[in-house]
């Protein structure tokens, strides 16, 4: 491992190995401006670039670092951002002298994590959200359909997936509101659709990819060369509305049971920064896919996840640890399969795994898992239970990667749903 001057615990998710990237402010500089993290130290690296400390780096534009996005970052490519990544790293090593010895300079770019808001850390043009693990399109499947059926013929084909609204996803620790819409029809209401608030809030454990690299339209990704086109991943929490989503959901999908806001970590870890916990991701041979989507083996990585709900004025519980290798389809095919059609994508923009869900009870991604559709309440550590989200609950969601004493972790994605507002 590498050894920094600045203090990183052992259990940080932000060692010298890590250096993720997002958009912060201050209260001393209201400005939005790019940043890292390392350990509890939020470093400003648009002062550092300033100062010439990335001139070094070839291709490299200062201007790229003063945005109040990283989408101009991102786009200067993975030669020159991952050059300034090691830089970072140098920069912060124990034996370097260049900002360590420079005590002006690192009082005005170094600052308490405490005390930086963390932003929304890229324009997101599109964003799509995938359903790409067999145990929860599973466990949906047998809860709503057939369960001798439960996967629908195209599900092992290839990676399903929706276009999703990019304006409504927040970063973490912005509160969402209890939405509104039509449910199903019962006997209460004479057999007409329902009003109102949603009974039925829920969480999806995802985690999201932002593209790093724009084609054409037209153009293609193919599965080998998919992750020349990723930046990096966040956590990601894909609201939903359950009981809205069941009446809506036919014949086109996600509406307004999804729209009503996603929740993003705001810190952007590189693939790079993965690479040490590459990994097999679930056997794909009953049935085989098409070529296409025939890419390594390796081609997940794994990544602990994490969510906990707490009530309002109540000690939290975590009700999942699950993790990414789990899903059936990887980035790179999904990415491939979204591009076979010649559809474009750009810089910024953001797709979504689909909710995480392992083989375990207590690995499963939503609460229509957990509690089963309602039917197996979710006991707190306040002596309360869940079967559904509740008005001032929060809920957290965590990843990091661990071994053999190296850690890379993204932080977490917090989200307090508040009372629908009123009509």
């Amino acid at each position: 491992m590498q050894r920094s001057w600045l203090p990183i615990s052992s259990d940080s998710d932000f060692s010298l190995e890590n250096i993720p990237f997002g958009i912060f402010r201050s209260a001393a500089d209201p400005s939005p401006r790019t940043a890292t993290r390392i350990g509890d130290t939020v470093v400003d690296l648009a002062r550092l670039a300033e100062q010439g400390l990335f001139d070094s780096v070839p291709g490299f534009d200062r201007s790229a670092l003063s945005g109040p996005v990283l989408n101009a970052f991102i786009a200067l490519g993975k030669s020159v951002t991952g050059a300034v990544r090691r830089r970072i790293q140098e920069l912060f090593r124990e034996e370097c002298p260049d900002l360590r010895d420079a005590a002006d300079l690192r009082g005005r770019a170094c600052l308490p994590a405490d005390r930086a808001e963390m932003l929304l850390p890229i324009e997101i043009g599109d964003y799509t959200d995938f359903y790409s693990s067999r145990e929860h399109a599973t466990n949906v499947g047998t809860m709503f359909r057939d369960p001798a059926n439960a996967l629908l013929p195209n599900w092992l084909h290839l990676p399903v997936g929706y276009h999703g609204r990019a304006s409504s996803i927040v970063v973490s620790g912005t509160p969402l509101h209890r939405p509104y819409g039509q449910t199903e029809p019962t006997p209460e209401t004479n057999g007409r659709p329902g009003f109102g608030p949603s009974r039925q809030v829920d969480f999806e454990l995802e985690m999201a990819f932002v593209i790093g690299r724009s084609t054409e339209l037209g153009g293609r990704i193919s599965v080998d060369r998919a992750e020349e086109h990723i930046f990096g991943m966040m956590v990601f929490n894909d609201w939903s509305a359950r009981d809205l989503q069941k009446w809506e959901y036919v014949p086109l999908g996600p509406f307004l049971a999804k729209n009503f806001g996603s929740s993003v970590s705001p810190w952007i870890v590189t693939l790079e920064a993965l690479e040490p916990f590459r990994t097999e991701g679930p056997r794909q041979a009953d049935p085989e896919p098409l070529p296409y989507l025939q890419g390594p083996a390796k081609s997940t990585f794994d990544i602990a996840l994490e969510v906990d709900i707490r009530p309002e004025n109540a000690p939290a519980t975590t009700v999942c640890r699950s993790n990414f290798r789990y899903l059936y389809w990887s980035m790179a095919q999904q990415l491939a399969h979204h591009t076979i059609n010649g559809c474009n994508v750009r810089v910024g923009d953001l797709m979504a795994s689909g909710t995480i869900s392992g083989p375990t009870a207590d690995s499963y991604g939503s609460m229509l898992e957990l509690a089963w559709k309602g039917t197996r309440p979710v006991p707190m550590a306040d002596g309360t239970e869940r079967r559904f989200i509740l008005d001032r609950d929060t809920v957290t969601m965590r990843a990091f990667a661990q071994k053999d004493g190296l850690r890379v972790g993204f932080g977490e994605v917090t989200c307090q749903i508040l009372p629908a507002l009123p009509q």
